[in-house]
C-alpha cells in the first residue's frame, strides 16, 4: 500500500512540470518542495514532506535504584503535505498522510482494520469576511499544544497533558470567526459538531456527536505568522504578544475511554458502553523578543464513568478522568539555540486506575532553519505518587520542506 501511494504521489510530482512547466514555482528550502498553480488559475497544489527521527534511552527506578536502560532509535514522524485551493483562493484545501508506524497505528475494526494513513483531508471556505467553514477530518479546536503542529515543538515531544487528555482529530464541520475590536485586540471563536471517536473511522457513529466551542482572546493583537500556534519565540515578537483561551467539550454518548481517543469500551454482548463525557481547557502563549511561555490546564469528568453490561456489572473498562497543568519557558541564548524548560502534573480520578504524575523536562533546540530544520534533545525526570519513576533521555532531529 505504501508503495502505491508513494508512487501515484512520485508520478504527480514528476508529471506537473511537463504539463505547464510556467506555472511550477521554484521556491526556498522550508515552503515546501514543489508549489504549482494551473495555467488557467483554477487551482493550486503544495507538496511538503517531512519527518522526524530520534533517538531514545531510558530507565525506571525500582527500590530507589534504576533499573538497566533501554534505548531505541525511531522515525517517529514521516508525513506527505499537500494543500492548496480550488476554483478560488477562497475554498482552500488541506490532505496530510502519516507513513511512520507511529501515524499508522490503531487499526481495529472500527477502521475496518486498515492502517490510518490519513491525518487531515478537510476542505475549507472563506464564505465571508473573517469567516471560515471547515468541513472534513482534522484537529479539533482543542488545547494549544495539541493544535501546534508536530513540526512546530520547542522540544522533542508534547506533554503529559496532551497524552490523556487531549482532543486530537476528529471528522465532521467547524465554523471559525475573528474580530477586531478596540483597536489593536483581537478576538476568535471556533465551534465544531463532530464524530466523537477520532480519525479514519469508517463504520459510522457508534455513539453520539461531539460539540466543542474555543475561544480566544489577544489583548494586543496577532502573533507574527500566526506565531500564537508555534513554539519558540522563532518571530521575535518587537511588543509582548499574548493569547489566552477556554475550551469547552462535550462528547454524548461517548464509546472510548478518552472521549474521542483511547480504546472502545466494549461489554460481553459486543455492544459498545456509552456515556456522556465533558472535557474543558484554558491555556495561553506568550512572546515577546526571544522569550515564550506557553501554559495549560485540563480537566475531563465522565456521567458515569465505570463501564457495565446490560446488567449493571462491571466490565474493567473505565474513562480516564481527571485534570492536568502543564508549562513550559523557552528563552534564546543566541540566533539559533534555545533552553526550555517544561513541569507537567497529571492528576486522575481514583477509578480511573492510573497513578498520578509529575514530569520535568529540561531542553536544548538548535534552529538550523527555524522549526524546518532543527537538532534537539531532552532529558525529563518523572515521578509517581511523589516517588521517584524513571529517566528518560531523547534527541533527535526535523526536516521539512
Amino acid at each position: 500500500m505504501i508503495k502505491t501511494i508513494t508512487s501515484i504521489f512520485v508520478g504527480v510530482i514528476t508529471s506537473l512540470p511537463l504539463m505547464s512547466q510556467h506555472s511550477v514555482h521554484q521556491t526556498s528550502f522550508g515552503k515546501g518542495l514543489l508549489n504549482y498553480v494551473a495555467s488557467d488559475s483554477s487551482f493550486s497544489v503544495k507538496f511538503a514532506p517531512r519527518m522526524q527521527a530520534r533517538y531514545e534511552v531510558g530507565s525506571n527506578f525500582s527500590n530507589d535504584k534504576l533499573s538497566p536502560v533501554d534505548h531505541s532509535f525511531l522515525i517517529r514522524r514521516a508525513r506527505f503535505k499537500f494543500d492548496g485551493w480550488a476554483l478560488n483562493p477562497n475554498i482552500v484545501y488541506k490532505m496530510e498522510f502519516g507513513l511512520s508506524n507511529n501515524d499508522m497505528s490503531g487499526a481495529d475494526q472500527y477502521t475496518k482494520n486498515s492502517p490510518r494513513y490519513i491525518l487531515d483531508a478537510v476542505i475549507k471556505w472563506k464564505f465571508a469576511k473573517n469567516w471560515e467553514l471547515w468541513a472534513g477530518q482534522t484537529k479539533m479546536p482543542g488545547n494549544v499544544e495539541r493544535v501546534v503542529s508536530s513540526g512546530d515543538l520547542q522540544l522533542i515531544d508534547r506533554s503529559l497533558l496532551n497524552k490523556y487528555f487531549t482532543l486530537d482529530r476528529d471528522m465532521g464541520f467547524q465554523v471559525r470567526h475573528k474580530s477586531k475590536v478596540f483597536g489593536k485586540m483581537v478576538t476568535k471563536e471556533k465551534i465544531a459538531i463532530t464524530q466523537g471517536e477520532g480519525r479514519n473511522i469508517a463504520t459510522g457513529n457508534e455513539g453520539g456527536l461531539q460539540y466543542t466551542a474555543r475561544f480566544e482572546w489577544l489583548p494586543f493583537g496577532e502573533f507574527a505568522k500566526k506565531g500564537d500556534y508555534v513554539q519558540a519565540a522563532i518571530y521575535r515578537e518587537e511588543s509582548p504578544k499574548l493569547m489566552l483561551t477556554y475550551t469547552y467539550n462535550f462528547n454524548n454518548k461517548a464509546v472510548k475511554t478518552q472521549s474521542a481517543m483511547g480504546k472502545y469500551m466494549t461489554i460481553p454482548n459486543a455492544s459498545l458502553y456509552q456515556t456522556d463525557i465533558t472535557s474543558q481547557f484554558i491555556d495561553g502563549m506568550f512572546k515577546y523578543k526571544g522569550i515564550s511561555a506557553m501554559w495549560e490546564w485540563a480537566k475531563r469528568k465522565t456521567a458515569d464513568p465505570i463501564a457495565k453490561d446490560e446488567f449493571g456489572v462491571k466490565t474493567g473498562s473505565t474513562v480516564i478522568d481527571g485534570n492536568s497543568f502543564n508549562s513550559q519557558l523557552g528563552i534564546f541564548v543566541n540566533n539559533k539555540v534555545e533552553l526550555v524548560g517544561r513541569y507537567t502534573q497529571v492528576n486522575f480520578e481514583k477509578y480511573s486506575g492510573i497513578k498520578n504524575l509529575n514530569q520535568y523536562t529540561l531542553g536544548i533546540s538548535k534552529y538550523i532553519s527555524g522549526h524546518k530544520l532543527k537538532v534537539q534533545a531532552d532529558l525529563s525526570y518523572t515521578e509517581t505518587e511523589g516517588q521517584p519513576k524513571g529517566l528518560l533521555l531523547r534527541t533527535g532531529f526535523d526536516i521539512h520542506f
